[in-house]
């Protein structure tokens, strides 16, 4: 938000493109004020479901959150442990800072959704798989392995092919499961973004039609 109004100084058109689901909502909607977790609760609580387990979370969760708890994918550890993470450190449960009154924003917004037929997109997403491999993502995931632990690189591509770097996997195998993974992220995405009633949906190549929207709403 804070580059925005240099933007708009040189431009009264400013152009967001992504497919980040949660960075797009909080740059057009604002974000909750959520507290930051300290290292020591955080280590804690990941303790906890090392040696009490999941279920044993979810049901304190379920008890002192049962907002959240009705709300959250449950069969998520890191979800469960998120919530848990924010009630010992700010002694509130997570859901009484989600929700909150949202800035209003100077700028009027035109979503633009791009959407293909299932068919075609699941053979763009197989073909740019095949793609990646041919490019050297492997030698890439390899060059990182060490860092696999962390949780910037427990992404759709390098996960799998960590796997089967270890071994655990065929190299054909974690291929097929990147496409599976990819297909559904990109299900996941749709069903997010279907619930935005403001998004104007148009296939890719209709671009004449989108320009026409974007020059009747900016006054291009």
């Amino acid at each position: 938000m804070r580059l925005l109004p240099t933007l708009f100084a040189t431009s009264h058109v400013a152009l967001l493109s992504g497919g980040s689901m949660m960075y797009i909502d909080a740059v057009c909607n604002g974000i909750d004020d959520i507290p930051t977790v300290d290292q020591e609760t955080r280590d804690h609580i990941k303790q906890r479901l090392a040696t009490e387990g999941l279920d044993k979370l979810r049901e304190e969760l379920r008890l002192i959150d049962p907002s959240i708890y009705a709300t959250i994918d449950l069969r998520n550890p890191r979800r469960i442990v998120h919530a848990l993470e924010i009630y010992y450190t700010s002694g509130r449960p997570y859901s009484s800072f989600l929700h909150q009154k949202r800035p209003e924003r100077p700028f009027d917004i035109l979503k633009i959704g791009l959407e293909r037929p299932r068919p075609e997109l699941n053979d763009r997403i197989n073909r740019r798989v095949d793609q990646m491999i041919g490019e050297g993502l492997i030698d890439e995931a390899r060059k990182v392995y060490h860092l696999r632990h962390l949780n910037a690189l427990n992404t759709v591509g390098y996960k799998e092919i960590f796997r089967y770097l270890s071994g655990e996997w065929t190299l054909e195998h974690a291929i097929e499961k990147i496409k599976k993974n990819t297909r559904d992220y990109a299900k996941k995405q749709m069903t997010w973004f279907r619930r935005d009633v403001s998004i104007h949906w148009f296939h890719p190549n209709q671009t004449e039609a989108i320009w026409n929207l974007v020059a009747s709403r900016v006054g291009l």
